[in-house]
């Protein structure tokens, strides 16, 4: 039985901060209260979309991103063996709509838009096929990046700043369950142009197989963000800029790029 698609929010209204669920006609939000992981149930209550704040779709404990998962974005380096893994902290996340915050000392930040795999239970040691039951649903991504200090001549040992400033994980606006993730479009436009463009299933390693890997090292809980990979060529972001992710089925994930 195929699940039903369900789109899942976290918002604030009055102070209140809130999950919720959007109704079909995408102009609906219906409150609910509980954890989403864990089962949470409709108090009654309804709020205009446009009447609330949308916030990143969950709090993640921790996120993880991929590197060099798509072949447009590979260049002249080698396809990876495996997934390459990195962390961004939870100190990155950036809500949809919020800005993306350029550091006083950065010169060199791109966009990288990407499908973001969300966990929905505790995940350890699974198998591809496993991993599968373990994906709560999928959001879309910007695993913003600082060039220089991720690849300059001056570049850091890791990649703490490069990937982890504030702000520099902006996700949302919703979350989607149900949906398959396989073969959407994934397009990223900045102030109206379309720089990024490829579907899903193009990724070099597939979301289950992402999934399963890192289980392998770091057991995964409910709520843990994975960003799969970037396609294409990614290039800088200027202040004034706006940042637009959108993937098919999920929707826009839209920043205003702004300075320090």
């Amino acid at each position: 039985m195929v699940d039903p698609v369900t789109k899942y929010v976290r918002f604030r209204k009055n102070g209140i901060t809130a999950p919720g669920t959007l109704d079909g006609d995408g102009e609906t939000v219906r409150e609910l209260r509980g954890d989403i992981f864990a089962g949470a149930s409709e108090t009654g209550a309804t709020h205009r979309l446009s009447e609330v704040q949308l916030l990143a779709p969950c709090l993640p404990p921790k996120i993880l991103a991929v590197g060099l998962n798509y072949r447009s974005h590979l260049g002249e380096r080698k396809a990876p063996e495996h997934p390459e893994i990195f962390y961004k902290p939870v100190s990155a996340l950036q809500d949809p709509e919020g800005s993306i915050v350029i550091p006083a000392e950065a010169t060199n930040v791109h966009y990288e838009g990407e499908l973001v795999v969300v966990i929905g239970k505790p995940t350890h040691n699974v198998s591809v096929a496993q991993a599968r039951e373990h994906i709560f649903g999928v959001t879309c991504g910007n695993d913003v990046s600082e060039r220089e200090w991720q690849n300059g001549a001056n570049k850091d040992l890791q990649w703490w700043r490069a990937k982890g400033s504030d702000t520099f994980a902006p996700c949302g606006p919703v979350l989607v369950r149900g949906l398959e993730y396989g073969g959407l479009l994934l397009q990223t436009r900045l102030n109206g142009e379309v720089v990024q463009k490829q579907v899903t299933s193009d990724l070099i390693f597939d979301c289950p197989t992402v999934v399963s890997h890192v289980s392998r090292f770091v057991t995964l809980g409910p709520g843990d963000l994975i960003y799969t990979g970037t396609p294409g060529h990614t290039r800088k972001m200027s202040p004034g800029d706006l940042c637009e992710v959108e993937i098919e089925g999920i929707g826009v994930l839209r920043n205003r790029v702004v300075a320090a």
